[in-house]
């Protein structure tokens, strides 16, 4: 296992950044409100033109694309702000930049005032239009693609695209409600309705799903989360990583990268009476408590002396990010039990470790051989502990049970791993290979820093596969792209990984608000600081990996990569580092040109690929209201998709079983509720037509290899 000395301090030294810091003040009038967030425009205006890896001049003409981004942002499918709205607001489209460089801010708060205005008539239009009967026998048709349309022109034309799209969310549940309506018809107890009563049926349930997502907006996204999308939409067009994150978000953030959080140790469910407890973790802070119990509605969430929240229209994920806080801090739930009494309770947050969402492997049978395989969801390192989870450590452990199980190949899934951090793709590189450059690092004005793993020997120096797709992003692939120039391993998956070639920093903003982490009162920017290059020399931005085999993926045709973001840094190259070829003998390159010859001439995947290509086109174009012609389309949808899942299931199970050691985790786990989902991860492997690919490529390097050995001999 390599070793983590140094990894500690040469963490803060990329994550920590600069420290900003505002006055304190308990004042909250509003002339205070808006000095606060001046600075807080400034301190962003400041970092993005100062320390940004490629700064655009923040002039009138990128003032323009901020004003489209945030109004954009809040109204993505064009059904909320008018036409005049847009033109009203036109006087500040060339004014953002003097905002950011000091004048007083005027944008932001007058589009929050004006979609106050619009949010309320938008509840009242869609209850409006939802207490009448839809005829779907009209020749209509609905443009779901926002980017296709303009800002309505008059109040007339905003109703009928509300109308359209609240008709086509109904016309789905009217439909699927008129199958269930075919299939149950015989059954006992079942009551066959008619089609109008099917339809008041739809409306009603489209009617409950609008009023919770507008319940959750104005519970959640008031005017100060209005101002940090606004702050969002400046960071977003210097580039799409450079963020700004609000206190809330910014412990979000740091609980995904430790994998350590403090809570209370329940997980919550949500149904039609609010957020329930639906379980309770064994020796958690609220099984310790003993007075939160299955079942249990939580109607308010208090932080110390502050009022508390109500989070009646709150969505699962919003109450969570309120419960959980800062170590040792407390917790005042008002929750609801089962007998309709109410009280108030208080737990103090503690410790809890997200150890389903580390690295974990499982034993693959392939014939008379096993395959080891390795799940590395992200680069995660928990920095604030000296022993805290570290992904390569993880990965060196997952590796060393595999090897005791006497696996002939191991399989790295890296599908949709969104990255992490960059050292710990140098130390889990250097498992695999013998010393040498991993991953090179270019600074702003130039200068670039190879970094390399310098520890001697290799953990594992067998048969490698690593599995990727269009969500393996950043560090996931500089671990992708050095195993490929190494010609360590096998590269398999989608045309190309996400395309994201830069690295962030921290940058906190305000006091600090605890002793035990760095997060502090106004939350931090995660701000593009460098770009990072293949040890070859290319950047792995806008283009991501090439893998050496290509297989048809499911989100091949979305347009959610890199290089579908107009704000995204261009591709380059730069020296290439010196490094020398994997030296071992195992036959990569006759196996990647065997497979890529099978997989051209496979009738299956050619199938997969022309029916994705079809669905992706068929969801651009304009949806028809017709009941006849949708549920034509969505016949042959329907038949697409069922084919689709057949195509990418493998053609038999999987041999999967979890790692001797790891046995009692999976099947005697005392969290009975956590061992199942251990226990259906493994199930969902067994039938994953990319594994069982990768498995095969595999078992055929160690044939190859065996053979070749044989006729040596």
């Amino acid at each position: 296992m390599k070793s983590r000395k140094g990894l500690l301090s040469i963490a803060i030294v990329l994550f920590g950044g600069l420290f900003f810091a505002f006055r304190s003040t308990t004042s909250v009038d509003t002339d205070t409100i808006l000095s606060q967030r001046q600075q807080l425009l400034a301190a962003v205006g400041t970092l993005l033109e100062k320390q940004h890896y490629s700064p655009k001049d923040i002039n009138d003409e990128f003032s323009r694309k901020v004003f489209n981004k945030y109004l954009s942002d809040l109204d993505g499918d064009k059904t909320l702000f008018l036409k005049v709205d847009i033109d009203s607001l036109r006087k500040y489209e060339n004014t953002i930049d003097d905002e950011i460089h000091g004048s007083a801010i005027r944008f932001a708060p007058s589009v929050s005032n004006t979609y106050d205005i619009r949010f309320k008539q938008a509840v009242a239009l869609y209850k409006e239009i939802l207490a009448k009967p839809f005829d779907f026998t009209a020749n209509e048709t609905v443009v779901m693609n926002s980017d296709n349309l303009a800002y309505p022109a008059t109040e007339a034309e905003r109703k009928d695209r509300v109308r359209k799209q609240l008709k086509y969310y109904t016309l789905e549940r009217f439909v699927d409600l008129q199958e269930q309506r075919e299939k149950n018809k015989g059954q006992k107890d079942f009551v066959v309705k008619s089609d109008a009563e099917l339809e008041k049926e739809a409306r009603e349930k489209v009617l409950k799903a609008m009023d919770k997502r507008y319940d959750r907006i104005k519970s959640t996204f008031n005017e100060t989360q209005r101002f940090s999308a606004f702050l969002n939409a400046i960071t977003g067009e210097m580039d799409p990583h450079t963020d700004y994150l609000p206190p809330t978000e910014k412990r979000s953030f740091d609980e995904q990268m430790s994998g350590r959080f403090y809570g209370i140790g329940a997980q919550l469910a949500q149904d039609d009476y609010g957020i329930k407890i639906a379980s309770i973790q064994t020796g958690g802070a609220a099984w310790k408590s003993g007075q939160l119990a299955v079942g249990d509605v939580i109607i308010k969430v208090g932080q110390g002396k502050a009022d508390p929240v109500d989070v009646s229209g709150f969505a699962t994920e919003d109450a969570v990010k309120l419960i959980r806080g800062n170590k040792g801090t407390e917790v005042a739930l008002t929750i609801k039990k089962t007998d309709g009494t109410i009280k108030t309770i208080y737990i103090l947050r503690d410790e809890i470790v997200l150890d389903e969402t580390f690295v974990r492997s499982a034993v693959i049978g392939e014939g008379k051989d096993k395959v080891g395989y390795i799940f590395v969801p992200e680069f995660y390192a928990d920095f604030e502990k000296e022993d805290g989870n570290r992904c390569s450590e993880d990965v060196a452990k997952e590796l060393v049970k595999l090897k005791a199980e006497n696996v002939k190949g191991i399989v790295i899934d890296m599908r949709s791993n969104g990255g992490g951090y960059l050292y710990e793709v140098v130390q889990m590189v250097g498992l695999f290979i013998n010393q040498g450059p991993v991953v090179q690092v270019r600074e702003k004005d130039g200068r670039s820093t190879i970094l390399s793993d310098r520890q001697p020997g290799t953990l594992y120096d067998g048969p490698l596969a690593v599995m990727v797709n269009e969500l393996s992003a950043s560090a996931s692939e500089i671990f992708a792209a050095a195993i490929q120039d190494y010609k360590r391993g096998i590269i398999i998956g989608s045309t190309s990984t996400y395309g994201k070639g830069t690295v962030q920093k921290s940058v906190p903003f305000g006091n600090r608000t605890d002793l035990y982490s760095a997060r502090t009162e106004y939350g931090a920017m995660k701000l593009t600081f460098q770009k990072f290059y293949r040890i070859n020399g290319g950047s792995t931005q806008l283009k991501g990996v090439t893998p050496d085999i290509v297989l048809p993926d499911p989100y091949e045709y979305l347009k959610i990569r890199e290089k579908d973001n107009p704000a995204s840094l261009p591709w380059d190259e730069i020296a290439q580092a010196p490094f020398q070829a994997w030296q071992g003998d195992l036959p990569y390159e006759t196996v990647v040109q065997k497979e890529n010859a099978k997989i051209k001439q496979n009738p299956s995947l050619t199938l997969l690929n022309s029916n994705l290509q079809w669905l992706s086109k068929t969801s651009e174009e304009p949806a028809s209201l017709n009941i006849d012609k949708y549920k034509q389309l969505q016949k042959q949808i329907r038949s697409t998709v069922k084919q689709n899942e057949s195509l990418l299931k493998a053609s038999k199970d999987l041999t999967v079983d979890a790692v001797q050691v790891d046995r009692d985790k999976y099947y005697n786990n005392p969290d009975k509720a956590k061992g199942d989902r251990y226990l259906a991860w493994l199930k969902a492997l067994k039938s994953d037509m990319y594994i069982d690919e990768t498995v095969k490529v595999l078992s055929e390097v160690v044939r190859s290899q065996t053979q070749t050995a044989a006729a040596t001999n």
